[in-house]
């Protein structure tokens, strides 16, 4: 099926493929598509989408939202654990099975490589690691694939401005899952930033931010590799360490993964749920396309254990426009701050998945005078975007060729900005960014934070296409 950009194509004249130890296709069942599907439900006016990664995000959220679209045929999976894999195509299978009597056929790749290569795929969604990002979505544009993208979209800011590029030269429509901008499940998140910008609580002049913090522990002793998991692609452009299983991911592929609080994959929750947050304050704050010029922050690391992502922090950035974000042991949410009042916004106690941390309450939406919540916006005031659902949304935007509601430069600077302050955790003082050039101003150390080395021959670095 053919969709429409939202900017100028690349031609893609070598896809040439990465090869990883053990990496191998294998096909789905076919299934036989009866004739009388024409019109609007055949097989050539839905949108073939492929999931890279089918792990705990991809079979509780990712997958069941994307599926439920009737214009959306799922017909791939790949992942580097062949259980995981195995076990994702039978859900997927069932579901089809469920709803439509049969299923469509559906191929499995141990290397999404060769998924990329499929030339019947438009889109793909990505929930890997977050290590595993930034690649795959660089490929997926080159490979002239729409890309629904899991936050944080990169490991280091260096990772992230690559795929910007590579995303918007390509053209094709970026999503990111910062789904709190959606109405559905929270339609609150669009309404707080709406009165902020249109002045319901005078001018902002703080924005505190809280979130929660991940426990140390973590058993380091080696373990052997699981059978039909590619541990080395698994590691990616990160170092090669001993296999442990607090390293990667549970047995139960719907609980938390280990490499979630461990520095060598991620951040820890300054990106993890930081994203969520800050993706909402720059959009209160109407900073979506730049970052703070000014960080500073401190933060208590584990000394035990195998985990090592900060715990409990404080952080501190200044932004142009004189307004302050302040981030540590907060109600998680955000609350906007101004000369007449004050709004709170969070998720109260709906979450995406069973594992998501919630407040446990119904206070998602609160405000310094309660009436400030129900003040009408008009029609010549400031309308944000509004998205029924984040997947939905991209789907649409497919179809249309429109801008989504999290598109790429916007994504990349909500985790830009998390990084930044990850960095000032590690450099103490306070720290001068250009959000233009994307760099410390005279701190050399903090600037050797903005990138890591990549382990050949994996990484942002070593990508195998090449622009026409």
């Amino acid at each position: 099926m053919t969709h429409t950009r939202t900017g100028s194509s690349i031609n893609r004249r070598d896809f040439v493929k990465t090869a990883a130890a053990g990496s191998a296709a294998f096909a789905g069942f076919p299934s036989i598509v009866p004739s009388f599907v024409l019109g609007k439900d055949a097989p050539s006016n839905k949108i073939n989408v492929g999931q890279i990664g089918c792990g705990r995000i991809a079979q509780t959220h990712d997958l069941p939202e994307t599926f439920k679209h009737k214009n959306v045929r799922i017909t791939a999976l790949s992942d580097v654990d062949r259980e995981r894999l195995v076990g994702c195509k039978k859900l997927v299978e069932g579901w089809y099975t469920k709803r439509d009597n049969r299923s469509p056929e559906i191929q499995s790749y141990d290397d999404y490589h060769e998924l990329l290569e499929n030339k019947d795929i438009d889109a793909v969604i990505i929930s890997t690691p977050d290590h595993w990002h930034a690649q795959p979505a660089i490929e997926a544009a080159l490979a002239d694939k729409h890309i629904y993208l899991q936050k944080p979209t990169s490991l280091t800011i260096e990772e992230g401005r690559q795929m910007s590029d590579a995303v918007q030269k390509a053209g094709v429509v970026f999503q990111l899952g910062s789904q709190q901008r959606s109405m559905n499940p929270w339609p609150q998140f669009k309404k707080a930033c709406e009165l902020v910008r249109n002045g319901r609580i005078g001018k902002i002049h703080t924005v505190k931010i809280g979130l929660p913090f991940d426990p140390a522990g973590g058993a380091s002793a080696e373990m052997p590799i699981p059978e039909g998991f590619n541990y080395d692609m698994w590691l990616g452009s990160t170092p090669y360490v001993p296999y442990t299983i607090d390293r990667v991911h549970p047995e139960n592929p719907h609980d938390r993964g280990g490499w979630l609080r461990l520095e060598q994959f991620g951040a820890g929750m300054i990106t993890g749920w930081g994203v969520h947050h800050i993706d909402i304050a720059h959009w209160g704050m109407d900073t979506e396309l730049t970052g703070p010029i000014e960080v500073e922050a401190t933060a208590e690391f584990p000394t035990t254990g195998l985990w090592n992502v900060h715990g409990k922090y404080e952080a501190r950035a200044r932004y142009a426009n004189g307004i302050e974000m302040l981030m540590g042991d907060y109600p998680n949410g955000v609350r906007f701050e101004g000369s007449d009042g004050w709004i709170f916004v969070g998720r109260g106690n709906v979450g995406v998945t069973a594992s998501d941390p919630t407040s446990g309450d119904n206070q998602a939406f609160q405000a310094s005078d309660p009436s400030i919540l129900g003040s009408e916006i008009g029609a010549n005031e400031v309308h944000l975007y509004a998205s029924p659902e984040q997947h939905q949304n991209w789907l649409e935007c497919i179809e249309n060729g429109k801008e989504p509601i999290s598109p790429v430069e916007v994504a990349h600077r909500s985790c830009s900005a998390c990084l930044i302050l990850h960095a000032a955790m590690k450099v103490p003082g306070k720290l001068q960014w250009d959000p233009d050039k994307e760099q410390f101003k005279d701190n050399i150390e903090a600037n050797k934070l903005l990138s890591r080395p990549q382990r050949y021959p994996y990484g942002t670095n070593y990508i195998q296409y090449k622009y026409s």
